[in-house]
């Protein structure tokens, strides 16, 4: 397990690092795999899958007041996961790292916590036209309840939130605001830092969400002042159905909580049942134990790289991509902030982006189609969909070159 090693700096090699993700040794369809959905879901290294499966080999237990060895040694390992993620994004303590199914469920345990609890018939809640379906539903759920309203923030032409949209919006109504940190479709890095501030200035609260983020650049969420933070193991070369929400600990312990079950109880009667404290007042029942030590071990495994180092190394695959899309005849490129990471979004002239990746996927190159889970920001460009190109640290070069070779094939099939 990565864990137990030395955490002496690997050396950045491209090659060495696809030697670790067993799935990219495959064929699809004949060809090798060009795996570019990404920002749906990573791969998962070695580290990771041995993890998973050493828990279920040698101490598969269920955690907490077991009185026996394996169960002691699997709470061990879950509780050292939690110190393990709140390191990751420079928490000041552990008990403020909530598991959840991922960022889906982390933003819905606060507007069902913290919204159901403090939002009233007038309020506001902003969120913008770049955010992710997860980051608009739940609010406008509890905002019908409570008769609150949801107000969407502008996004102009280049895939940024329009900040002078953001302030004219911003005033002593609005509760919170609820942002991505990176979108999704787009790859644009939102000024959260900026948005976060200006929220505190009228007494909003802040909500980030920092799926497509964590996976590309380091988070610290005392730098940020954030109030909730949000983010998924499975986009962060982790295990699916397991996320983290990361909050402030006087707003946590303030809120009611989420499930009702086992652990998340101090003591139970018919008279009335009282709650346990952070971090189990939020984690109703058996939790994914085998989730949160892969989630430890994707982390420890992130760890070992110097993260400038990949981050130059993405950067240089978005620049090469977007330098052969501007060669490419066609193409018409969706979203063109200066600040971008990891995502090439497009269409094809004449070409329905499905259409584009099944013949994509014939030559064995994997990327994402459609409007995905953002329907207002496609309402934003006029647009059904888009083709979306994403990268993380395996990819190369080459797999770009074998992307608009696929291109160049499906546009003279389509078109």
């Amino acid at each position: 397990m990565l864990s137990t090693l030395s955490k002496e700096k690997r050396s950045f090699n491209v090659e060495e690092i696809r030697k670790d993700f067993p799935i990219l040794e495959q064929q699809v369809n004949g060809y090798p795999l060009v795996y570019l959905d990404n920002a749906a879901t990573t791969q998962k290294p070695n580290a990771v899958i041995d993890a998973i499966s050493r828990y279920y080999r040698t101490i598969n237990a269920n955690v907490h007041r077991g009185a026996h060895s394996l169960s002691d040694a699997a709470t061990q390992e879950f509780e050292a996961a939690r110190s393990t993620l709140a390191n990751f994004v420079n928490s000041p303590a552990p008990e403020q790292i909530i598991w959840t199914r991922g960022t889906t469920e982390a933003i819905n345990l606060i507007a069902h916590c913290w919204g159901r609890a403090n939002l009233a018939k007038g309020d506001r809640i902003l969120v913008s036209e770049l955010e992710h379906h997860s980051n608009i539903v739940p609010w406008q759920l509890v905002c019908e309840e409570k008769g609150a309203r949801v107000e969407p923030v502008r996004v102009n032409q280049n895939g940024e939130i329009d900040l002078e949209d953001f302030h004219r919006l911003l005033d002593e109504r609005v509760r919170l605001v609820s942002i991505n940190h990176v979108s999704n479709v787009l790859g644009s890095v939102n000024p959260v830092k900026t948005i976060i501030d200006s929220a505190h200035s009228v007494g909003a609260l802040c909500v980030i969400d920092g799926a497509q983020a964590v996976s590309h650049f380091p988070v610290d969420v005392q730098v940020l002042n954030c109030d909730f933070y949000c983010f998924s193991a499975h986009k962060l070369f982790g295990p699916t159905g397991i996320g983290v929400l990361w909050g402030r600990k006087q707003l946590l312990e303030s809120m009611p909580p989420y499930q009702g079950g086992g652990e998340m109880i101090e003591q139970v009667s018919f008279s009335g049942t009282t709650f346990n404290g952070l971090p189990y007042k939020f984690e109703a029942g058996t939790p994914d134990i085998a989730g949160a030590i892969g989630f430890k071990a994707a982390v420890d495994y992130l760890s070992v790289f110097d993260r400038a180092e990949l981050e130059a190394h993405e950067y240089s695959l978005l620049q090469y991509c977007i330098e052969l899309g501007r060669a490419f005849e066609s193409i018409k490129r969706i979203g063109t902030s200066d600040t971008q990471v990891g995502v090439y979004s497009f269409l094809l002239d004449g070409c329905h982006p499905a259409d584009v990746g099944t013949l994509l996927d014939q030559q064995g190159i994997a990327v994402r189609t459609g409007h995905h889970c953002a329907q207002p920001l496609m309402k934003v460009f006029s647009i059904p969909g888009t083709v979306r190109a994403s990268f993380s640290i395996y990819n190369t070069h080459a797999e770009i070159d074998r992307l608009f070779a696929g291109l160049e094939k499906a546009r003279k099939f389509l078109q």
